[in-house]
C-alpha cells in the first residue's frame, strides 16, 4: 500500500463529485469516476437571498447530528413546521432546537436528554429565525 500524498489544486477550485457511492472505502481515482465539480453553496443554498450559516455551540442537538463547531445552513424562507430544526431567540438568546407543535402546546426540544424543553409562552420574547437545512461537519480542521 502506498502513502497518500496530498493533491496539488488552487485554492479557488472546486472539488469533483465522484459518479460512485462509497460504502466503506474511496472509488478509484481513474478518470471515468468524475462526473464534474461540486459546488457547495449550488448543493447547499437553494435560497442565496434567505439563507445564511451559523457555527453551533454546546451539545443540545448532538442527538440530531448537530456538534459544536459544526457549520448550520439556514433558510429563512421556509416555513417552520412540527419538527424542524430551527435557529430561535428566546428572550434574546439564539438556540438551535426542535420546533414542536402537538396537544401539549408550542416549545423548542433539545436532542439530547441533559436538556428540557422550552415550553413557548406568550409573555416570552420569542423568534424564529430559519429552518436549518444542513449541517456542514468537519472531521479534520485545516
Amino acid at each position: 500500500m502506498s502513502d497518500h500524498q496530498p493533491a496539488e489544486t488552487p485554492d479557488n477550485a472546486l472539488p469533483p463529485l465522484m459518479s460512485d457511492a462509497v460504502a466503506a472505502g474511496f472509488p478509484s481515482p481513474a478518470e471515468q469516476y468524475v462526473e464534474g465539480p461540486l459546488d457547495l453553496n449550488e448543493l447547499l443554498v437553494h435560497r442565496p437571498a434567505a439563507t445564511f450559516f451559523v457555527r453551533a455551540i454546546g451539545d443540545s442537538m448532538v442527538g440530531a447530528g448537530i456538534r459544536p463547531g459544526d457549520v448550520l445552513v439556514v433558510d429563512r424562507s421556509l416555513e417552520a413546521t412540527d419538527r424542524a430544526i430551527v435557529i430561535a431567540a428566546v428572550n434574546g438568546e439564539l438556540t438551535v432546537k426542535f420546533l414542536r407543535r402537538d396537544q401539549r402546546g408550542v416549545r423548542l426540544e433539545a436532542a439530547n436528554p441533559a436538556y428540557r424543553p422550552i415550553f413557548l409562552q406568550d409573555d416570552m420574547d420569542t423568534r424564529i429565525f430559519g429552518v436549518v437545512t444542513a449541517v456542514i461537519h468537519q472531521f479534520v480542521r485545516t
